[in-house]
């Protein structure tokens, strides 16, 4: 198993793996809402929607999604966890 290469020296981490759409996003957003401008937060996250949703409202409410990809290399599909590396716009 190769693990991700992602850069984990995030300001913040929230963990959504167990939570269902619409909760992904709620937990993600009250996160951003509690960090400071420039604050990076990891989110880590599985199943097709929230690896859908969860990325475009980051977005969408005006923050940077700098990177997204697998937790474990080898297993990319929707249903395995997946790294969410993002910055709260100022």
């Amino acid at each position: 198993m190769i693990k991700s290469t992602l850069n984990t020296d995030a300001d913040y981490f929230l963990d959504i793996t167990n939570d269902v759409c619409p909760m992904t996003f709620v937990r993600t957003k009250l996160l951003i809402e509690n960090m400071q401008p420039g604050q990076t937060a990891l989110v880590r996250l599985k199943h097709a929607e929230p690896l859908t949703n969860v990325p475009r409202s980051v977005r969408e409410i005006g923050h940077e999604v700098l990177s997204l990809e697998p937790e474990d290399i080898d297993a990319a599909s929707a249903d395995d966890v997946h790294l969410l590396l993002l910055k709260k716009s100022g």
